[in-house]
């Protein structure tokens, strides 16, 4: 029996931005000082000076909305989107060169100050095909694609030059009969849900009984 999976084992990079002004600030200065002569980051885009500075622009407009002085709320908001979209930047950078690291890429993204957040993890896609209880026969199993769809299902006795349809069915699963024992077929399918037809499996081989 061959069974074929996907997992994703990608460390990705998370700010989680706090909403109150000093907090972001506090957060923003915390990542420029983590990044600073970082040897993982040489060459930090944006600039981290350029992160400082807004920073810098966003203390001090807070300051003003403080005060209550007149127009200092939208500019302290303006210069809020300014800092939270260098910090986006930022991690997007922080994030491409993690990809190119994968075995410390965990690690490479908490030197930049930042948290690491793992993917939900995905239910591998499974088909499997093994011996049916007749000899010559071949049981197909898969994952059920949808809650209305059909299954198209083929075998194929030459490697996969040729492919020879059998009967679809409503559920996920299906035997193939009649099928020569000691033969080495390979079998595939697609699911058939109301937007329309899936790609074809990756062929699992199975030495007929």
């Amino acid at each position: 029996m061959t069974t074929t999976t996907n997992t994703a084992h990608r460390s990705i990079a998370s700010l989680k931005l706090p909403k109150k002004v000093p907090a972001l600030i506090t957060q923003a200065e915390h990542i420029v000082q983590a990044m600073t002569n970082n040897p993982s980051f040489p060459l930090p885009s944006p600039a981290l000076a350029t992160v400082t500075q807004a920073a810098g622009d966003l203390q001090a407009a807070e300051t003003a909305t403080l005060s209550r002085a007149k127009g200092a709320a939208a500019t302290r908001n303006d210069r809020r989107l300014v800092l939270v979209k260098m910090l986006q930047q930022l991690k997007a950078h922080v994030q491409s060169v993690a990809d190119a690291n994968v075995e410390n890429a965990a690690s490479m993204i908490q030197s930049a100050g930042m948290a690491v957040r793992k993917p939900a993890a995905r239910t591998p896609r499974v088909f499997a095909a093994k011996a049916g209880t007749v000899s010559g026969s071949v049981t197909l199993v898969a994952r059920a694609a949808a809650r209305r769809s059909s299954y198209e299902w083929q075998y194929s006795t030459d490697a996969g030059k040729t492919w020879l349809a059998a009967p679809s069915t409503l559920q996920a699963k299906t035997t193939v009969s009649g099928l020569t024992p000691g033969a080495t077929m390979e079998f595939r399918y697609r699911p058939v849900t109301k937007k329309g037809e899936g790609d074809w499996s990756q062929p699992n081989s199975l030495i007929v009984k």
